[in-house]
C-alpha cells in the first residue's frame, strides 16, 4: 500500500516556516548556479554570433587573437585573388583587409580606463557583416579621420558619442555614427578606414583578411591551398569558429569559478534540507508508527519523505530560476582574456540552463532528504507507537 502524494504535500504546508526557509536557501543556490550558466552562455552566444559560417578569416599562423596577427600586403593580395572568394553583383571580390589595434578609453561613470578594439575595415567590411547596421549618425568617409562606434561603446565611454572626438594614433578622430551589431562582439568595437588607421599607427601590414566563400564546400579547398603555400605563413578558419574559440578561456574561468561557488553553497543548502527533514521525522515518529500499523510498507514511508524533500527542491529550483530570469535585463562587461579588450554581453537563459538548474535543485532535495527518509523507513512499529 502506497502513501498518497497529498500526504507529503500537506506536511510541507503544515511546516510553513521551516519549509520556506529551506526552499529559500535552495533558491539562492539555484540562482547562483543559473546565473553562472547564463553568464557563460551569454559570453559564448555573443562571440559565436560575431562570426558568419560562410566567412573565412586568414590570420598569421599560431596567432591567438587578431591583435597578435600580421598579414603583409603581398600575402593579403595572394589571399584576395583565390578563386574560392565570392563576388558581389558588380564583380567585386568580397574581401576586407583589416587592421586591429587596442586603445585605452575611460568609462563615463567611473572614469576608469579599459582596452577597446579599433578595427580598420576595407571597402567590403560592412557587406561581410550584415548583422551590423547604423542606428544613429552616418557612415565614416573612406580616407578621412572619421570613425563609427558600437552603440554600447558610445554609451559607456568618454568621447565615443556622436560628434565627440577621440585622440589616438597621434590624431583626432571624429565619431560620426553608432552601429548595432545585433548583440555580437562587434558592439564593443570602433570602426574606421583601414588605410587611415594603418598610417596613424605606422603599420605596414594588415592584421587579418576576411572574405566571403563562394560556396559552402570551398572552405577546405581554400584552407588547404593557403596553408600549404610556401609563400604564406597563415592560418585559415571559419569566422564563426575563430570567434567561438575567443570565448574559451574566459568561459572556462567563469564556469569553474561559478561551479565551485555553487558546490560550496549547495552543501549548506543540503545540510539545511537534511536538518528540516530530520526534524520532521522526529516530530512525526508516532505518525510513522501509525502508518506502519495500518499496513503501509517501509518503502512507502521512504518514498513519502523523499517526495517531501524533492518537492522542496523543485520549489527552490523554480524560485531560483524566476529570480535568475530577471538577470536577462542586465548587461555585463569584462575583459576578454584572449584579446585583453573590453567585451559587453548579457545574461542568456536557455532551455538547457532551465533543465540543468531544475536537475541541480532536485539533486539537492534528494541528497538532503535521503538519510532522514531512510531513518523514517527503518523505524520499528512498536518503538514508533511507544513514542506516542
Amino acid at each position: 500500500m502506497s502513501v498518497p502524494i497529498s500526504y507529503s504535500i500537506r506536511n510541507l504546508a503544515a511546516r510553513r516556516l521551516t519549509t520556506a526557509l529551506t526552499v529559500g536557501g535552495m533558491a539562492l543556490v539555484v540562482f547562483v548556479f543559473a546565473t553562472v550558466l547564463m553568464l557563460e552562455e551569454g559570453l559564448r552566444s555573443t562571440l559565436v554570433t560575431t562570426g558568419a559560417y560562410d566567412n573565412a578569416m586568414v590570420t598569421r599562423r599560431s596567432a591567438g587573437a587578431e591583435v597578435q596577427s600580421i598579414v603583409d600586403r603581398e600575402q593579403a593580395a595572394v589571399v584576395e585573388m583565390r578563386p574560392e572568394v565570392a563576388l558581389d553583383g558588380s564583380g567585386t571580390r568580397l574581401v576586407s583587409k583589416e587592421t586591429v589595434v587596442l586603445i585605452s578609453l575611460n568609462k563615463r561613470e567611473s572614469d576608469k580606463p579599459s582596452n577597446i578594439v579599433i578595427r580598420g575595415i576595407g571597402g567590403q567590411g560592412w557587406a561581410l557583416r550584415p548583422q551590423a547596421r547604423l542606428v544613429a549618425g552616418r557612415m565614416f568617409r573612406p580616407g578621412s579621420s572619421e570613425i563609427v562606434a558600437g552603440r554600447s561603446i558610445g554609451r559607456r565611454f568618454v568621447g565615443a558619442g556622436i560628434g565627440e572626438q577621440l585622440r589616438f594614433g597621434m590624431r583626432d578622430w571624429t565619431v560620426v555614427g553608432h552601429f548595432d551589431a545585433g548583440g555580437s562582439g562587434f558592439d564593443s568595437e570602433i570602426w574606421g578606414d583601414a588605410d587611415q588607421l594603418m598610417q596613424a599607427f605606422r603599420r605596414t601590414s594588415y592584421s587579418v583578411v576576411l572574405l566571403r566563400l563562394r560556396g559552402a564546400d570551398d572552405f577546405d579547398a581554400l584552407k588547404g591551398a593557403l596553408e600549404a603555400d610556401p609563400r604564406l605563413t597563415v592560418e585559415v578558419k571559419r569566422e564563426s569558429v575563430f570567434y567561438a574559440e575567443q570565448s574559451e578561456v574566459l568561459a572556462n574561468f567563469i564556469r569553474i569559478l561559478g561551479l565551485t561557488l555553487s558546490i560550496i553553497f549547495s552543501t549548506g543548502a543540503v545540510i539545511g534540507a537534511m536538518i528540516t527533514m530530520y526534524a520532521a521525522v522526529a516530530n512525526r515518529t508516532a505518525e510513522i508508527g501509525t502508518l506502519r500499523a495500518l499496513g503501509f510498507r517501509s518503502r512507502s514511508i521512504l518514498w513519502a519523505f523523499l517526495l517531501e524533500s524533492l518537492c522542496m527542491g523543485a520549489l527552490g529550483g523554480a524560485l531560483g530560476l524566476a529570480l535568475a530570469s530577471f538577470m536577462q535585463q542586465v548587461s555585463f562587461s569584462t575583459m576578454n582574456f584572449q584579446t585583453f579588450s573590453e567585451l559587453a554581453f548579457s545574461f542568456t537563459l536557455t532551455p538547457r540552463i532551465v533543465l540543468s538548474a531544475m536537475l541541480f535543485a532536485l539533486v539537492m532535495g534528494l541528497l538532503g532528504g535521503f538519510l532522514p527518509a531512510l531513518r523514517a523507513a527503518r523505524l520499528k512499529v512498536v518503538d514508533a507507537l511507544r513514542a506516542a
